[in-house]
């Protein structure tokens, strides 16, 4: 046994000689140290959320929807004409044209059985649309609703009036005008009576004007209405009947205009100047009917 052991002692003594010497050579640490000097390498969990290999997420394109609850609001884009923050407008892009084919702008009855939601804005393929993407503009605004409460809102108009707009509604924000909603027509599906039911401020939707097979302005967004169940649409002597439209119903309290109530647009609201120091036509001042939410512009 003894014939062993001065061997292995040997052995030990050598091993303990080489491992100092290699630490002294290569300035080596401890596990112990290194975890003191690397506390966030060396006691790091690992990311359980984190896919290996992951490519970026790519967003599904936008697509219309009838939900009144439903609302988002484009990003502003190089093309973008910035007013202030909070206020520009831009060409429509690939996931607001998403959002209104079908729905406000019109599609042929060849090409809505292939849009992936069911088409409520059809025409024939033989009808000329009044007005291309091209010439529409998409618009971000900000806004006070009824409570007081700062609002982001969205628009569709004419290209030819996008400036007027954004100027007229900075205009109303810095006054703290109250707007209930400013909501693009396609969160209704296109039908104006429930956006007006729901007090919503819109501008473009191709449609006729109602109880017609007139275009409206609003079909090439020139007109937009404001407040519209508290500015209701009011025809005399309809059809020749004696009996006077009201529009939507439940407004008909709001089309005594000789009442003094909120939200109320006539000669001396902050509202009606505006758009009349822009060049806009009030539906109010029309003799046959009165359009008391509504302005419009005619434009080459």
């Amino acid at each position: 046994m003894n014939k062993w052991l001065k061997p292995l002692l040997g052995l030990v003594f050598l091993i303990l000689i080489c491992a100092v010497s290699v630490r002294l050579l290569t300035g080596g640490e401890t596990l112990d140290q290194y975890a003191a000097a690397n506390p966030e390498i060396a006691y790091a969990t690992p990311d359980k959320t984190e896919t290996p290999s992951a490519s970026p997420s790519v967003s599904p394109t936008a697509s219309p929807t009838s939900s009144p609850d439903f609302h988002i609001t484009d990003t502003e884009s190089t093309e973008s004409t910035h007013f202030a923050d909070g206020f520009f407008y831009q060409p429509l892009t690939d996931a607001v044209v998403a959002r209104i084919t079908g729905i406000s702008y019109p599609v042929s009855e060849t090409i809505a059985p292939a849009l992936s939601l069911q088409a409520t804005n059809i025409v024939s393929d033989e009808e000329e649309i009044a007005i291309s993407y091209e010439e529409l503009s998409y618009m971000n605004v900000l806004y006070y609703d009824f409570n007081g409460e700062v609002q982001t809102g969205e628009l569709i108009c004419n290209q030819k009036i996008a400036q007027d707009l954004i100027e007229i509604f900075y205009e109303l924000y810095q006054n703290e005008y109250q707007i209930e909603k400013i909501r693009l027509i396609d969160e209704y599906g296109g039908d104006d009576t429930a956006s007006m039911l729901d007090n919503n401020t819109s501008c473009f939707n191709y449609r006729a004007v109602d109880g017609t097979s007139s275009l409206s302005k609003h079909a090439i967004g020139c007109a937009i209405d404001i407040n519209p169940f508290y500015n209701p649409y009011v025809v005399f002597n309809k059809n020749g009947s004696g009996e006077t439209y009201i529009s939507p119903e439940g407004s008909e309290i709001y089309a005594d205009r000789s009442q003094n109530f909120p939200y109320k647009i006539d000669e001396n609201d902050l509202c009606y100047k505006l758009f009349k120091e822009h060049g806009f036509v009030w539906g109010g001042d029309w003799n046959s009917c009165k359009d008391y939410q509504h302005f419009q512009k005619v434009v080459e």
